[in-house]
């Protein structure tokens, strides 16, 4: 099988088309043939070295494919058939023609969806899913800062927030991101880049602050993050794009908030909390993608890269230029 590869950590140019050996289904896992995966910054860190995967898990790319299942593992418990139309979160080997899976980590794919669609989906909606209710706890009424609005796990956020009866707000780059995320459902957003955004978001909600802030950023926000976090509020950090370092009084403001800060990987979780997760958003969450279904949720895909463009895609996605999820289309 053809799968995305690099010998050695660095750029975008060290990614080539591997021709590798097809996995088999061991012990209760399902064959995959992927259809289509997706990007995330986890691939990025993982090519530049600095996210190994897991013990035991594929050194492949890929944290989530959309494909049909073509072949069953021994004690397989009857859920899937070959040919099911099945889409998974993955620990790693989702963008190559094929990748095994224990059967409990799929998902079916709304009967109305693409595979293109579908790989849009499992990384960035469980990631927000479980930030916002698992880790966050959301109520109804609450305010959310979701920083990176248009990124795919922003554009996820701010559709599961909406569902929860809560309030979106969000952070972004340009007005184009900043359009595409109101267009998602942000009650509002303002360009981190031009404007205070702790000061408009003490001003948007009348100086009462948010609830929840869901924190890829990390080290450069810690001290707008806590002007504009409410009293009680909830800081998750999931990522530190601007890396971990934080100089300041940050214990003292905290403190003086009773705020908390949690933080999460989804990536590291075990299986059991996995699966939790995945039968909690199948149950709840994944019947609002179908047509008809009201509120309407829908993954936002912003563009597709064959499997041998691979290397284009990671130069996109590393200048932060796209909104929403970068898919990766393997060979028919």
């Amino acid at each position: 099988m053809l799968a995305a590869y690099f010998d050695c950590p660095g750029g975008p140019e060290n990614l080539y088309v591997k021709e590798m050996m097809k996995p088999h289904p061991g012990e209760g896992e399902v064959l995959v043939k992927v259809s289509a995966s997706a990007l995330n910054r986890a691939d990025l860190l993982q090519r530049r070295g600095k996210y190994p995967p897991p013990k035991g898990a594929s050194d492949i790319l890929g944290l989530e494919a959309a494909g049909s299942v073509a072949g069953l593992g021994p004690s397989c418990k009857g859920r899937w058939k070959t040919g099911d139309a099945v889409m998974a979160l993955l620990s790693g080997g989702g963008q190559a023609e094929y990748v095994t899976v224990p059967e409990g980590y799929l998902m079916p794919i709304p009967n109305d969806m693409t595979f293109i669609q579908a790989a849009a989906i499992p990384e960035a909606w469980l990631t927000a899913f479980q930030l916002l209710h698992f880790v966050g706890k959301i109520q109804k009424g609450e305010r959310v800062l979701i920083h990176a609005g248009a990124s795919g796990v922003g554009m996820a956020a701010i559709q599961l927030v909406r569902l929860a009866k809560a309030v979106p707000i969000v952070t972004a780059g340009t007005q184009e991101k900043l359009k595409a995320t109101a267009n998602a459902g942000a009650a509002a957003g303002f360009n981190y880049k031009n404007e205070d955004f702790s000061e408009k978001v003490l001003a948007f909600t009348q100086g009462s602050g948010v609830d929840i802030i869901l924190d890829c950023v990390g080290g450069s926000y810690w001290e707008k993050n806590l002007n504009c976090l409410s009293t009680d509020g909830r800081w998750i950090i999931y990522g530190l794009l601007s890396g971990g370092e934080v100089h300041g009084d940050l214990l003292a403001r905290l403190l003086s908030k009773r705020a908390s800060i949690h933080t999460s990987l989804l990536r590291s979780r075990d299986k059991e909390a996995s699966n939790s997760y995945q039968h909690s958003f199948t149950e709840n969450v994944l019947p609002y993608f179908s047509g008809g279904a009201s509120p309407h949720l829908q993954p936002h895909v912003d563009s597709i890269y064959p499997l041998h463009k691979i290397a284009e895609a990671h130069r996109i996605m590393e200048e932060n230029k796209n909104i929403g999820k970068i898919v990766i289309e393997m060979p028919a």
